[in-house]
């Protein structure tokens, strides 16, 4: 519990106290898209390694040298397993270039915090309005065509069971379209952290993130991309039953 109270008081401190850096890092991005966003993951990686840090999180990177062979200025849409809300914060921390989130409406609505997600070129989902949908995907494409990742979790919500849930397949056009990789990313342990404990606390934990090699969804032919696009779910699912083998 201690943990976790520390952790409470660290990042309502961070969020308020670095306000005017926030308003620093929306100029910059104003004019440059991309330096903004490459300011913002470095300062919010930083952060991040605090919290995770104070929550006792040791991470094991698998795979870490397929991102190795995508250019540093290329953009990749990483497709991963949603179990918790660490999830967001180990994978920025661990990845090698600027990267958003694909994150659902609601959380736009959350005061200050949601200021720094969009700081990092996160956009807010709404899966409800399907034209505001398609126009948030567009958006993720241009900004994926200017060299900014995303992190896209198809399942829609948190999930701790074992078996994935069915995918929201919208999302991979980005990739296609902006011609940039996918790379699937497997989290095991993740909930462990947080919301597996009852009563709430924060959990030493060594958790693992693998990742796959990247795909390239624009180059393949018709047939081939739906085929791909449909085994990404298996893909999945048989690199975290391996984790937990």
């Amino acid at each position: 519990m201690i943990r976790l109270v520390i952790a409470l008081i660290y990042v309502v401190l961070a969020v308020i106290l670095c306000l005017p850096y926030h308003l620093h890092l929306w100029l910059v991005t104003k004019r440059d898209a991309y330096k903004g966003w490459h300011k913002s993951w470095r300062f919010v990686r930083c952060f991040f390694k605090g919290l995770l840090w104070i929550a006792g999180t040791k991470i094991d990177v698998k795979g870490k040298e397929n991102l190795a062979k995508v250019p540093h200025e290329q953009g990749i849409l990483f497709v991963g397993n949603h179990r918790s809300y660490f999830d967001i914060i180990a994978l920025q921390y661990v990845v090698d270039r600027p990267l958003g989130f694909i994150a659902k409406k609601e959380f736009k609505k959350v005061p200050l915090f949601s200021w720094w997600v969009a700081d990092i070129g996160s956009l807010f989902l709404d899966r409800s309005n399907i034209r505001a949908g398609l126009e948030t995907i567009n958006e993720g494409t241009v900004n994926m065509g200017k060299g900014l990742s995303l992190g896209l979790y198809p399942e829609g919500t948190r999930n701790h069971t074992d078996t994935l849930l069915p995918f929201k397949t919208g999302g991979y056009r980005m990739a296609e379209k902006s011609e940039s990789p996918i790379v699937l990313v497997a989290m095991t342990g993740m909930d462990d952290i947080l919301e597996n404990n009852h009563p709430p606390r924060l959990k030493k934990t060594r958790v693992t993130i693998e990742f796959s090699e990247a795909y390239y969804p624009h180059s393949m032919e018709n047939k081939e991309r739906k085929e791909f696009y449909n085994s990404i779910p298996g893909k999945l699912q048989e690199m975290l039953d391996e984790r937990r083998g």
